[in-house]
């Protein structure tokens, strides 16, 4: 956390997709602040990755299954945090947004079901005792502002989930309920390996990029903590661009 320190002990925090990536900084940071912390993840058990995850209760999810979700969630005792990190842009796996049944998927995966999982656990988040209350965190993206060609779908879902966030956030303001998102650069992860790897898509980025670089995992779950934690305790219905100033940038 470059010297920045939190203090979550007692909370209960849920990562979805908690296995790599984003997910998987944000729950090694939520640990490392004394947080209990509990992340989902496609396969099995924990012990079916090739790295460890003792450190976390894993529960198996598959964010595409309503079911799945309910099962996660009727499966926690108590929380005070939620992270909707869980899902993928699909052309990354070599599907086409642009057939109809490929863009409704996409949507089902990062919008529906972020909405589904923030439904089924705001009446746990509501009990926290954490100051400012509990927290619902979305991860939206650049494409949530711009038109990215190659993502309709995931683009749409990130758009939609802006709204999300005003619209949960004001319902769940009088439970004591905060719902933010974090809008992250194009950030180091499995999903954008490919794009990491070509200067055909970072140079022009890096062009725009006021602070010189393309994301770190570790950037996203620094702004995560910051919003679920007790400076924050004022905010709720916000998207936090962590772009290196990118959307600023001309």
């Amino acid at each position: 956390m470059s010297g920045v320190a939190y203090d979550f002990a007692g909370a209960h925090v849920l990562v979805t997709g908690g296995t790599s990536g984003i997910g998987a900084a944000t729950a090694a940071a939520y640990r490392e602040a004394s947080a209990e912390v509990t992340i989902t993840g496609t396969r099995g058990a924990a012990a079916d990755y090739d790295h460890d995850l003792s450190a976390y209760r894993y529960l198996q999810m598959d964010v595409e299954d309503g079911a799945s979700i309910d099962a996660v969630a009727a499966d926690l005792p108590r929380l005070d945090v939620l992270v909707n990190n869980a899902g993928i842009a699909l052309p990354s796996l070599g599907l086409d947004e642009y057939e109809p049944e490929v863009f409704a998927r996409a949507v089902n995966i990062l919008l529906v079901g972020a909405f589904r999982m923030a439904r089924r656990t705001v009446d746990l988040l509501a009990q926290s005792e954490l100051a400012g209350g509990g927290s619902v965190i979305g991860i939206a993206s650049m494409s949530s502002f711009f038109g990215i060609p190659i993502v309709p779908g995931y683009g749409a879902a990130k758009t939609g989930l802006l709204g999300l966030t005003r619209s949960l956030a004001v319902e769940w303001g009088p439970r004591n309920v905060r719902v933010n998102a974090v809008a992250a650069g194009i950030t180091r992860s499995r999903m954008t390996a490919g794009t990491f790897a070509s200067e055909e898509w970072t140079a022009p980025t890096l062009s725009r990029t006021p602070l010189g670089r393309l994301g770190e995992p570790d950037d996203i779950a620094g702004a995560i903590l910051f919003l679920t934690s007790p400076g924050a305790k004022w905010i709720t219905g916000q998207t936090l661009g962590v772009d290196g100033g990118y959307t600023v940038s001309g």
